[in-house]
């Protein structure tokens, strides 16, 4: 069985590595304190702040545990170093034009953790991330949406 490897960039990267640090030195710390005062009230058996703090403390054991994961297997793809910009690739910013509506949009294709559809960082993975991959200006693309087939043109990478 072959590690499947996470696509991120240098500031995903980044990301991941201040969401770990702030997970281990905080929030780890947090709930420790949390757990600690929950056993001072007595009897653990109907302690609910003790059965909160446990189910917290595990989930952020179980957040680190994957974060580690995933850096683990992160091959970081740094966009500034790539020169070859004729053909969609992962780390560029392409911008496209919704053929129906006219509408043009600017996505960056980034890894899965890095995803912010809302402020135009779409995964590679997600449907019209995996549509655009090694196209060329000039493109057409459909992509199937809940509301049906959406077609896109592209019209500029960057």
């Amino acid at each position: 069985m072959s590690v499947q490897r996470v696509l991120i960039t240098p500031d995903g990267w980044k990301k991941l590595r201040d969401e770990l640090h702030r997970l281990k030195t905080v929030e780890r710390q947090e709930v420790i304190r949390l757990i600690e005062y929950a056993r001072s009230l007595g009897d653990l058996s109907e302690n609910a702040e003790y059965e909160t703090a446990k189910q917290k403390q595990s989930f952020i054991e179980g957040k680190i545990q994957e974060i580690e994961d995933r850096l683990s297997r992160a091959e970081i793809i740094d966009p500034e170093k790539i020169t070859a910009r004729d053909r969609v690739v992962f780390g560029l910013t392409v911008t496209v034009e919704d053929v129906d509506s006219g509408d043009i949009k600017k996505y960056k294709l980034v890894g899965e953790d890095e995803s912010e559809p809302e402020n135009g960082f779409i995964s590679v993975t997600s449907p019209v991330g995996s549509a655009l991959i090694g196209k060329r200006v000039d493109d057409e693309i459909q992509v199937r949406v809940p509301g049906g087939i959406k077609e896109f043109l592209i019209i500029d990478i960057e």
